[in-house]
């Protein structure tokens, strides 16, 4: 069959790729003039490697495995909330890994020929043609495909042309920066590594993972101020709102050159939607599901949705593709959404400041270890 995917990022290129190891002719079409992932790094959680595992993806990717003893959640200084026994949910359900984002965004285009991949090539309308979809963009058809893939982000245009009634995404009025560094000789950050630490005062967040041998990823999450900051001011606001945090946090915000920073205020999908596969079409990762990054959940439900999808359609003719879109609807709509609307939650309860708060931290530090570890193995499930 001839598949299109309509989006070159991490959850399309998986996809396009495993599609093609099925025996399909795919063409991946990408609205950005060149093919690159922007950004600092990505924190895949087992299940998500799991599902690039059934995609023959996973490479070299364990080599950057997570292999911190503990995680959870820490104050604003490092001290323990709610501590979490990695070792042991890695034994249950496997590991997490970092990795750049160009890194994996060459890793997952690597089995797919050059030419079935065109830049600078905005897909803005699928049009059902009796058997097939015609791919539209600029008023043309570029080709017939026997089906269509949306992987077009957390903006998709498709998606909205697809539901006109849907009210799209929508800010959560929280501000996320990114950032990645080289280890700063002799900053003391072994107790912070896959730890989030929250401060009840302001509702801040800071995360910090390791990339490689030298290299550590953080990222924070904080109220998003009005007018929406500059890169400059967004970070010099995170420096002054973290002073007198763990002194690793304002450190490493400092340390980390200008052009290494990425500043995004926080989305979702405002409300689910009803169906992720209509006829011959079929949506993926954030146009399907945008969900916050609070269960560190967006990449691997992507790559879950891809497997499914390839799964689905392996050994599929052109006439099964509508009933074969549908399983892969009945497979991953709920647990996405599920996960959608818990990392709502869990925005919320990280988010809380005063009395609140207070009590949340009160209430989290008494989950023994292994309790907390089991509940993480629960998201982590494929």
């Amino acid at each position: 069959m001839r598949i299109v995917v309509a989006g070159a990022g991490l959850g399309g290129l998986a996809a396009a790729a495993g599609l093609r190891r099925a025996g399909h002719e795919v063409i991946v079409y990408e609205r950005a003039a060149e093919l690159r992932e922007a950004g600092t790094a990505i924190v895949i959680a087992p299940n998500g490697l799991r599902a690039l595992d059934r995609l023959d993806l996973t490479g070299r990717l364990r080599d950057h495995a997570v292999t911190a003893a503990s995680a959870g959640l820490r104050d604003r200084r490092g001290r323990p909330i709610l501590v979490t026994d990695a070792r042991s949910a890695q034994v249950t359900v496997g590991m997490a890994v970092s990795v750049t984002r160009t890194d994996l965004h060459q890793l997952l285009r690597a089995p797919l020929p050059p030419d079935a991949i065109h830049t600078a090539t905005p897909i803005d309308h699928l049009e059902p043609a009796g058997d097939e979809v015609a791919v539209i963009s600029g008023g043309r058809t570029l080709t017939h495909a026997d089906a269509a893939i949306v992987a077009d982000g957390i903006g998709s245009r498709l998606r909205a042309r697809l539901f006109p009634g849907h009210p799209g995404i929508r800010r959560i009025g929280r501000l996320d920066l990114r950032g990645m560094l080289p280890a700063p000789a002799g900053l003391d950050v072994d107790g912070l590594i896959a730890s989030i630490l929250i401060d009840r005062r302001t509702g801040a967040m800071f995360g910090l993972f390791p990339v490689d041998r030298n290299r550590l990823y953080w990222f924070t999450d904080s109220a998003l101020p009005h007018p929406t900051p500059t890169l400059e001011q967004a970070k010099q606001q995170m420096l002054d709102l973290m002073r007198d945090w763990h002194p690793a946090v304002p450190a490493l915000i400092a340390a980390t050159p200008a052009e290494d920073v990425y500043v995004d205020p926080i989305a979702r999908l405002a409300e689910p939607l009803p169906t992720f596969a209509l006829g011959r079409i079929a949506l993926l990762g954030d146009a399907a599901h945008a969900m916050t990054p609070d269960l560190g959940q967006g990449a691997g439900q992507a790559f879950e949705d891809a497997a499914a999808l390839a799964r689905h359609l392996t050994g599929a003719a052109p006439a099964d593709v509508p009933s074969r879109l549908l399983r892969y609807d009945a497979e991953r709509r709920p647990r996405a959404n599920r996960l959608m609307l818990a990392s709502d939650r869990q925005s919320r309860l990280t988010s809380q400041t005063g009395a609140k708060a207070w009590l949340r931290d009160t209430l989290l530090r008494a989950v023994p270890p292994r309790l907390a570890a089991r509940g993480l193995a629960g998201i982590w499930q494929l």
